[in-house]
């Protein structure tokens, strides 16, 4: 059989995919790994069937923003690695790198998922900033569910270095026992539409095929923080009905797995 376009939407026709999966389970297996670096105060390395993407949190003391002088700031950097992937070259980062970077910042900015204040040293004059830059290892497809969750992972394991009362000077060699305020936990699940059928975590292949995808970023309590549309194809009002939920569903699916490697 010649994988093609043509094959994967003929399939998800009747209800079906290359691997055998239903259109709505994740491959396997998913792992979590965490504290995977050293160097950071965070780090995470998450695996969906071949698909492998870290994360890892650094922290910094920085000046306070003039319109935001009690609060910290957050931000999130991807860089697809030309290892990972045979479409991706050095240099600058490209539209896919800047739209997964943005995709995982907003799920977690709009949620308000990391208490800002509580971030702020000294109001007016310096806070910390929280720095998640994601990596890929190896993408196999669904870059946007793997590194969510490996984000996720991160900042959940993340405490802050040692700071000199001295000199201020920050001992990123040595951590302290406080974690981040970390008050919400955002995931996104990205839903394919595909021959007018809905379906979860594609393969490299089947993310060739689709017309439309929406990224839905959940709470834990379910709550929708950000959609994220993409693709040519519309998406009606009962597809988009449908989307959220089984994105709500397949969200508390992937924290049931994560927790797994939390305990």
């Amino acid at each position: 059989m010649i994988v093609n376009k043509d094959t994967i939407s003929e399939l998800a026709a009747q209800n079906k995919r290359l691997d055998g999966r239903s259109l709505t389970e994740y491959r396997k297996p998913i792992n979590v790994e965490l504290n995977i670096s050293w160097t950071a105060e965070g780090s995470s390395k998450v695996q969906i069937g071949n698909t492998i993407v870290m994360a890892g949190v650094k922290l910094s003391i920085e000046k306070t923003y003039n319109d935001t002088p009690n609060e910290g700031g957050i931000m999130v950097n991807a860089e697809l690695l030309p290892l990972s992937n045979p479409d991706y070259e050095p240099g600058p980062p490209s539209i896919k790198a800047i739209e997964l970077a943005r995709v995982i910042d907003r799920g977690i900015r709009e949620a308000k998922a990391v208490d800002l204040k509580k971030l702020c040293i000294t109001p007016g004059e310096k806070a910390w900033f929280v720095i998640v830059d994601i990596i890929t290892i190896n993408d196999d497809g669904n870059l946007f569910d793997a590194a969510g969750l490996a984000a996720l992972a991160a900042l959940k394991s993340a405490f802050y270095p040692t700071v000199n009362k001295e000199t201020g000077a920050i001992d990123y060699k040595h951590k302290t026992k406080e974690k981040l305020p970390l008050i919400k936990e955002p995931l996104p699940v990205t839903i394919y539409k595909v021959n007018n059928k809905l379906l979860v975590d594609p393969t490299l292949e089947e993310e060739g095929a689709y017309d439309a995808r929406l990224t839905v970023a959940t709470d834990d309590d379910g709550t929708i923080s950000a959609l994220q549309k993409g693709g040519t194809e519309p998406l009606t009002a009962e597809e988009i009905s449908q989307i959220i939920d089984l994105a709500q569903a397949k969200a508390r699916f992937l924290r049931s797995e994560l927790d797994k490697f939390l305990k």
